[in-house]
């Protein structure tokens, strides 16, 4: 996976925040995290949701039974950055609930059917995490 994502990396990077392949046209974000036990900093590429007040992104792990190690980063350590585009941001990350989560994930699940598969994949609820100005 690591080299899966160097790959998506330098790409994003080497092309101002574009990727082909699978990626190909999809909004794509470079999260920075603290580990949550490591205390090392972190980089994922991820897709991600234009919402009003920031960015949601989804801990999906391609609908694996547990979640992503950078949602347990976050949750620890939730001030984080991203690289968008060739802008690198402040943001503090929280988890989504209620209604909010509800009319994200659709979303995302309407624009991405792969989210879709990854919810029919798992038993758990997958998280849908709002990133935010840091103040």
């Amino acid at each position: 996976m690591n080299d899966w994502n160097d790959r998506i990396i330098k790409e994003f990077r080497d092309n101002g925040g574009q990727v082909g392949g699978q990626f190909a046209g999809a909004p794509l974000l470079l999260l920075h995290t603290v580990g949550a036990k490591s205390g090392q900093p972190r980089l994922n590429p991820m897709m991600y949701q234009k919402v009003d007040n920031g960015y949601a992104v989804f801990a999906s792990k391609a609908g694996a039974p547990s979640h992503p190690d950078w949602y347990h980063n976050l949750r620890t350590h939730p001030r984080v950055k991203a690289e968008i585009g060739t802008d690198t941001i402040d943001l503090v990350a929280r988890v989504a609930a209620g209604d909010e989560r509800e009319r994200i994930w659709t979303a995302q699940k309407t624009a991405y059917p792969g989210f879709a598969e990854y919810e029919a994949k798992t038993t758990r609820e997958i998280p849908v995490v709002v990133l935010e100005a840091a103040p």
